[in-house]
């Protein structure tokens, strides 16, 4: 698989080949959330009560952005999920 963010991975993802991206996981104990962001993919802030919860929102969400950047292809997609802090949860 192409990782979102490698020169050229547009072009990757308009021919049909699987990208790939990360997802940072944090937990918020005071506002009692979690919060993804991807370094690879711009603009993915995403913000949920549970993990379960916040997988859905980022699969929403990386439609949203990949529909945007490529002008409305879609292309297989496999986010890659880092947990930072306390995270945790069965990926």
């Amino acid at each position: 698989m192409y990782r979102v963010g490698a020169p050229f991975w547009k072009l990757v993802a308009k021919s049909g080949r699987a990208i790939e991206f990360r997802v940072d996981v944090h937990h918020d104990r005071e506002a009692g959330v979690y919060i993804a962001t991807s370094p690879d993919l711009r603009g993915l802030v995403v913000e949920a009560d549970s993990m379960d919860q916040l997988m859905e929102e980022v699969r929403g969400a990386v439609e949203m952005l990949l529909d945007f950047q490529l002008s409305g292809r879609h292309v297989p997609v496999t986010p890659e999920y880092r947990y930072r802090g306390d995270a945790i949860c069965a990926a």
